[in-house]
């Protein structure tokens, strides 16, 4: 059997959902970096509930065509979180690549089970992380490196969201888990609580975590009408605490292009053995952690023995 080169295939792409998410991927599937690994996907159009006809030159088709069609190979989902599960699913039964926006699920169950899945089918499922991926980020981790941990705390603040859509805070906040994981190594959930205010639309959630060398980490995912997006940390270590994170550069590459390479980086074959597990096992342990902290907020009366 003869093989394409590496370098001449190519990836008929979908994207499901067209949100801002959606948008962005549209775009940027359009508009490849040049001489970059997205130069191997190719836009064959959206998939979407509402109807658009054409956005820019993509075309909206159906969702039965691009599961059925042989000439689409990958999907990205930007959907809505409550429905990430369901469609992740429908694609990988169809024999296809799946790059879908982080959470990839609402439970730990469906989120190891589509894994196994994708492993079982040799496909792709590729979880966008795009929070690891800004300069912030890599300067805050750069700052971290090599410091011993005292304690810590990250506090997010955000506007309103649906629950019904977008899924309890642990995991629709699971970027903030994301970054104390990949900063601080293995979590174990100690307590968590949450306070809501429903008249006034306010979520509060507080975990308390500690690290595998028993140093205590809180993460603050908090919510309300009018609240600024804004992340504050105060990490201290035994030379000194961090309370600003530090001074970052403008990446010249969008943070939804960078996934993007990273997907097709994937499909390529060019991502090592090393670096596929220890993103898997980060991904499947945050969500492992996302749904014990529903669990200890969602059963306060709970009496420990």
């Amino acid at each position: 059997m003869l093989h394409k080169t590496e370098s001449s295939k190519m990836f008929g792409t979908v994207v499901v959902g067209v949100g801002i998410a959606g948008l962005a991927r549209i775009r940027d599937l359009m508009n490849p970096m040049p001489s970059s690994p997205s130069e191997h996907l190719k836009l064959l159009g959206f998939v979407s509930r509402r109807s658009f006809g054409n956005i820019n030159e993509a075309k909206q088709i159906s969702l039965e065509d691009a599961l059925r069609s042989k000439e689409v190979h990958a999907a990205f989902i930007s959907t809505e979180n409550r429905s990430h599960e369901e469609t992740i699913r429908m694609f990988l039964e169809a024999g296809k690549h799946v790059l879908v926006e982080y959470p990839m699920a609402l439970s730990a169950k469906a989120a190891h089970e589509l894994w196994e899945m994708a492993e079982q089918k040799d496909k792709v499922l590729h979880v966008e992380h795009i929070e690891l991926l800004t300069e912030e980020y890599k300067q805050l981790k750069k700052e971290v490196a090599g410091k011993d941990l005292v304690k810590g705390t990250l506090h997010f603040t955000g506007s309103v969201l649906d629950e019904n859509k977008s899924g309890f805070p642990a995991f629709s906040g699971i970027a903030r888990l994301t970054w104390l994981i990949d900063l601080f190594g293995d979590l174990t959930v100690t307590s968590a609580t949450r306070e809501k205010q429903k008249d006034k639309n306010y979520s509060r959630m507080t975990v308390h975590f500690q690290t595998a060398n028993k140093k205590p980490l809180t993460w603050i995912e908090e919510r309300g009408p009018g609240m600024r997006r804004e992340k504050k940390i105060n990490f201290c270590f035994t030379s000194g605490c961090l309370e600003n994170f530090p001074e970052a550069p403008r990446s010249s590459v969008g943070l939804f292009m960078q996934d993007q390479n990273l997907f097709a980086k994937k499909l390529l074959g060019q991502v090592s053995k090393e670096e596929l597990a220890a993103e898997k096992w980060r991904i499947l342990r945050c969500l492992d952690l996302a749904e014990v902290i529903q669990q200890y907020c969602e059963e306060p009366e709970k009496i420990y023995s």
